[in-house]
């Protein structure tokens, strides 16, 4: 039960306020010593769960808060909606470089529009950008679009794969090798009679 939140279904809100694991969290499982750093659930979900417990089983179990994000069965939507994201700041990024060296007080224009309105959320940006100039608005969402075609052509998701994979094992090694304690020379010499 890695990754979900679970808190005894006898112990109400009010029981984890005196136990010392934070006042809208509940016991992860193994880590019932620890505080939690951050509510994983809000006061409204453990008091509707403790309602939804009590009516269902008296016999005082487990039963699950909240499940934590990430697990297999979530969509991956807020991976497609950064993928998005960055293509609106890479188009914006190349339709500036193509105004610098063709149209300089277009150019001058837009990026203070860019200053102004980050396009690290490219659905807003675009909406402000084509409320002050359309004809830019549709530059950089064909620019966007052209890129995220030749990025989709060039893209390896094998080779991605495995360099997530190499990674991981690299990053665990370092950690078991943090983690080792090594004899040092002083423990192995003794003296021989």
């Amino acid at each position: 039960m890695a990754g979900v939140q679970v808190t005894p279904a006898a112990v109400g809100v009010a029981g984890l306020r005196g136990s010392g694991v934070g006042s809208t969290t509940g016991l992860f499982a193994g880590d019932w010593r620890r505080k939690a750093r951050r509510p994983a659930c809000s006061v409204w979900a453990l008091r509707r769960q403790q309602r939804r417990s009590s009516s269902r089983s008296k016999g005082g179990g487990l039963a699950i808060v909240c499940n934590l994000a990430g697990q297999y069965e979530d969509s991956f939507d807020d991976v497609q909606r950064q993928l998005m994201n960055y293509f609106t700041y890479k188009a914006v990024r190349t339709v500036l470089t193509q105004l610098y060296e063709l149209n300089p007080p277009s150019y001058r224009w837009f990026y203070n529009f860019v200053a102004v309105n980050k396009p690290t959320d490219g659905k807003h940006f675009l909406r402000a950008l084509s409320k002050e100039r359309q004809e830019l608005a549709e530059r950089v969402m064909i620019t966007r679009l052209h890129l995220y075609g030749k990025w989709i052509k060039k893209y390896d998701h094998a080779n991605t794969y495995e360099k997530i994979s190499d990674e991981n094992l690299t990053l665990m090694r370092e950690r078991l090798m943090e983690t080792v304690i090594w004899p040092t020379d002083d423990t192995n010499t003794e003296k021989i009679g």
